[in-house]
């Protein structure tokens, strides 16, 4: 006390200083590493939004994009600030992951805090969520193991997460404090009682929908969970305010101009490539059952629990996937083994002395963490220079630099190189053949184009052959690996000497037949 004045001090809670250092070390670990696999993608989508913000082209080949389901409003956003700033799709992807991440740790911080006012609850629950899944690198987008974040976090689906966070932290309030007709009394978030801030909240999953839709689904149904644990008496203005949040889901889900996200709904085009989460779950995903006697707990505590009807409803959703063959219901697993983490953390948040069962559960989920961290998830924030160990580390692509400097943004090209074919789009290259399934190319013209990419790479595929397929769309680069032949029709311009792939220009001249 001085001056007749009390100075009150407010100290940082765990999760803040925490938090805040964990967003520095993945922000580090993300920008240390090239960008990869899916990244090409994402920026080919922020390029064709450069060169035409209101109608681009689809995002990988010389094609109109109407119907893409890549054009959210997360990369109309990205596009934008492509335009408005003149940087690169690359540099944008690579720009988003910070605030992506930041995305995710306020909503984790504000979801747990609606579960628990333990403050080391969301410490814990960052990092089982980050450590606690299996012993086989997971590299898909959605999945919140560390080495998938150090992967991901440019990513739509990383965005869509951290809202989902954020919408589940606002729908836990809302049923907690909704239940009467009258004034809401919860303390949280302004406004509970507003029919408007349910529209609000609906509003938050629309766009969840429209950003990454099979996020959604997993939002969607641990929302329904929330709800169904939480809102105590179903009057008649507490039905209308859930109505208004559905209808504006709804409305805006389906207002979104660019494509039409309900024609999405049992579309089997990435089916197929999905079928693989579920022959490794075992593998992907056995240490986050660590979190199952936590959840057994809570559900003896009330079986109206959020966690435990959460958990619940997304494992039937993965099982409705395996049992319908829409294996893409499989990326649901992402979200499924929150609750499971979630909950392990808020009962090992619990004030000591602890029982003997509480220590048991700390001791098992210690031992699962470091299992986690040393069997896959260490190498995604420990650089190999500063590695005794030798852990996984990310994987490392090369840069297509080369190649970009001699193809012009919007020229087609020929390649069945694996990192190429997925890395050229972002640098605005079309390719002959789209490598990611896209309900803006019918399916069985993408399979049909791959078709004659793998006839004009035939070895024995004769020139006039070639010459059609160069024709029918319009190609005028291959890129080929070292044990392809260069056609005689095309003249070598470089090659990369990292993996020794050389580009070609198909010219009108012969030649003679070249080895790459």
């Amino acid at each position: 006390m001085r001056g007749g004045r009390t100075r009150l001090t407010r100290r940082p809670t765990p999760y803040v200083v925490m938090g805040g250092l964990f967003w520095l070390v993945m922000t580090l670990a993300y920008w240390r590493v090239p960008l990869c696999c899916d990244a090409g993608q994402h920026a080919a989508v922020v390029e064709r939004l450069r060169w035409d913000l209101l109608h681009p082209a689809h995002p990988t080949a010389d094609l109109p994009g109407a119907g893409s389901p890549y054009y959210s409003p997360y990369a109309v956003a990205q596009g934008v600030l492509a335009r408005l700033t003149g940087l690169s799709g690359w540099s944008l992807v690579k720009l988003a992951g910070p605030v992506n991440l930041l995305v995710l740790l306020t909503g984790i911080g504000r979801f747990v805090r609606v579960l628990t006012p333990r403050p080391w609850a969301p410490v814990l629950a960052v990092l089982f969520m980050t450590l606690l899944w299996g012993t086989e690198r997971v590299l898909w987008s959605g999945f919140l193991g560390l080495m998938s974040l150090t992967v991901n976090l440019g990513y739509p689906s990383a965005f869509a997460t951290g809202l989902t966070f954020w919408a589940w932290a606002w729908t836990g309030a809302r049923a907690r404090g909704g239940a009467s007709s009258g004034p809401v009394r919860y303390v949280g978030p302004s406004g509970l009682g507003s029919v408007w801030a349910y529209a609000g909240l609906g509003a938050l999953y629309g766009l969840i929908t429209l950003v990454h839709p099979i996020t959604a689904v997993a939002s969607l149904v641990g929302a329904v969970a929330i709800v169904a644990a939480w809102q105590r008496g179903w009057s008649r203005p507490v039905a209308a305010r859930w109505a208004s949040a559905v209808a504006a889901t709804l409305a805006v889900a389906v207002s979104w101009p660019y494509y039409a996200v309900l024609s999405l709904a049992g579309h089997p085009g990435v089916d197929g490539i999905h079928r693989l989460l579920y022959e490794s779950v075992a593998g992907n995903l056995w240490l986050a059952l660590l979190g199952l006697p936590a959840l057994w707990a809570r559900g003896r505590r009330s079986p109206r629990d959020p966690l435990v009807l959460m958990c619940a409803a997304q494992c039937l959703t993965v099982a409705y996937g395996w049992v319908s063959g829409h294996y893409t219901y499989g990326r649901v697993l992402g979200l499924a083994a929150v609750p499971a983490q979630f909950a392990l953390a808020v009962e090992l948040a619990a004030p000591r002395p602890w029982g003997w069962a509480r220590r048991v559960l700390g001791g098992a989920a210690a031992a699962g963490a470091c299992v986690g961290l040393l069997t896959v998830q260490a190498g995604a924030v420990v650089p190999r220079a500063l590695d005794p160990v030798g852990f996984e580390q990310p994987p490392r692509w090369p840069s297509y630099d080369w190649a970009a400097r001699h193809v012009r943004a919007g020229e087609t090209l020929i390649t069945d190189g694996y990192s190429a074919a997925r890395a050229l789009p972002g640098y605005g290259v079309n390719m002959a053949a789209p490598t990611w399934p896209d309900p803006a190319l019918e399916e069985e013209d993408r399979v049909r184009r791959h078709a004659d990419v793998r006839a004009y790479l035939d070895p024995a595929s004769t020139r006039e052959r070639r010459a059609v397929v160069a024709r029918r769309y319009g190609v005028r680069w291959l890129l080929l690996t070292r044990r392809q032949k260069v056609p005689r029709e095309a003249v070598v311009v470089d090659w990369s000497p990292r993996t020794g792939e050389v580009l070609a220009r198909i010219a009108p001249q012969g030649g003679t037949e070249r080895s790459a």
